[in-house]
């Protein structure tokens, strides 16, 4: 698969919160400064994917604002409702029971790190499947007409699915640039997760959870994001067979 041969596109989000979690806090979350590839993939899928013919890859990410994080306390619940009972619900056989906030036997308060006001610009390119190379420049047609509509499949969200982001194409980057360049930030995040999938395989968000990593470094405002087949990205071993 070749990204190199398709457009960039380059879409401005933003949103009043965003929360884009540590892996290595687990239960008390602490964002990352900026989105992290599998977020960014994740606003773009919201516009517009096709997992059978394509998927999409991150490029870069400009932060427009600099970090500033809010504590919040959360109440989470620890029962998850299970797949028979969904069923039972859906025929009606069975009354729909909540998950209720404030049952104090499943309630669960949470602390959360989380970015407040927030806008960034991702860069990604539509990277099609190995044959499907002569169709990406209708991929990219069909993209722009529903970025620049504001269209999606569903709302996208920094991170959480309660902090919405709301979205709309950038037709021309330099002047966008100019206008409204990076903050002046410089930092070494670390390892950042680059994704939860493994995007080598077409199965997409169906595949089994497979977690990549890279090293993140933020040069004046902007996150460089290396291509998921590169040797910069760690992945686990696969396995023979």
């Amino acid at each position: 698969m070749k990204s190199s041969a398709c457009k960039t596109h380059v879409i401005e989000v933003r949103g009043d919160f965003a929360c884009f979690t540590r892996p290595e806090l687990k239960v008390e979350r602490w964002s990352y400064p900026c989105p992290t590839p599998s977020a960014a993939r994740g606003v773009f899928d919201a516009i517009y994917c096709h997992p059978p013919e394509f998927r999409w890859q991150v490029k870069k990410v400009e932060l427009l604002t600099m970090p500033t994080y809010l504590a919040l306390r959360r109440n989470e619940v620890s029962a998850v409702a299970s797949t028979r009972n969904i069923g039972q619900w859906q025929k009606g056989t069975k009354a729909p029971e909540a998950l209720r906030a404030d049952d104090s036997s499943i309630r669960q308060q949470r602390q959360t790190m989380a970015l407040r006001n927030v806008r960034y610009r991702l860069h990604a390119q539509i990277a099609p499947w190995s044959g499907l190379e002569r169709k990406h420049s209708a991929f990219d047609a069909q993209f722009i007409r529903r970025a620049s509509r504001g269209k999606c499949f569903q709302q996208p969200f920094l991170g959480c699915r309660e902090f919405v982001a709301f979205f709309r194409l950038v037709e021309d980057l330099h002047a966008a640039q100019e206008k409204d360049p990076p903050v002046k930030l410089d930092q070494d995040v670390g390892f950042m997760v680059y994704d939860v999938f493994d995007l080598e395989t077409q199965n997409g968000n169906n595949a089994s959870p497979s977690i990549s990593l890279f090293k993140a470094v933020i040069n004046d405002g902007v996150l460089d994001v290396p291509d998921y087949t590169s040797d910069d990205v760690r992945k686990p071993e696969r396995r023979a067979g």
